[in-house]
């Protein structure tokens, strides 16, 4: 379902932009994904709109089929990416989970701002990024997916996701047109 209006408080959550993260192969150029959530960065602090800007230091505690890699992160592998230009009016969430909501403060901290409506972007579409879209749905949040401003590993999951399971639970929405509705 297309955005139909923007929320009195709208947030923008930025999903593991960060140096560990945006030097994997994605389906979509980093660069170009990094660029456009930055521009929503700015435009949502142009408007004193609350910018969330998630990183990951850990892994979920939960056993899986799938091989747990050994990983020796390097010193700056949770630093966030230089061009999202992170200001101190930025709220920064460290997670250990797949999604920024359990085990962090926020869903506190957009509730004490009033925000009804979250705007996602970032790596990986279907990892971090609908994690924390399908806990932001549970949790009451209008969600809206900024879908030229996700990307993922798998060209067929992220296409899945987009077409088939976003719209089931939130709005999707380009950023030229979330930029000309913040305008």
């Amino acid at each position: 379902m297309p955005l139909s209006q923007l929320d009195p408080t709208p947030a923008l959550i930025s999903i593991d932009l960060q140096k560990g993260i945006v030097t994997m192969p994605t389906v979509h150029p980093v660069s170009e994904i990094v660029a456009r959530t930055a521009q929503i960065a700015r435009a949502f602090r142009a408007r004193m709109y609350p910018v969330v800007l998630v990183n990951v230091a850990g892994m979920s505690p939960g056993r899986s089929e799938a091989p747990r890699p050994k990983l020796n992160f390097p010193p700056d592998w949770t630093d966030l990416a230089p061009e999202l230009d992170a200001q101190p009016t930025d709220h920064l969430v460290t997670k250990h989970r797949i999604g920024a909501f359990i085990g962090t403060d926020l869903d506190q901290y957009l509730r004490q701002r009033k925000v009804t409506q979250v705007f996602l972007a970032g790596i990986a579409t279907t990892f971090g990024v609908e994690s924390t879209a399908r806990s932001a749905h549970d949790l009451g949040y209008n969600v809206v997916f900024v879908t030229d401003a996700m990307t993922d590993r798998d060209p067929d999951a992220h296409r899945n996701a987009v077409e088939k399971l976003f719209p089931r639970f939130g709005e999707t929405t380009s950023t030229a047109e979330l930029l000309s509705r913040l305008k």
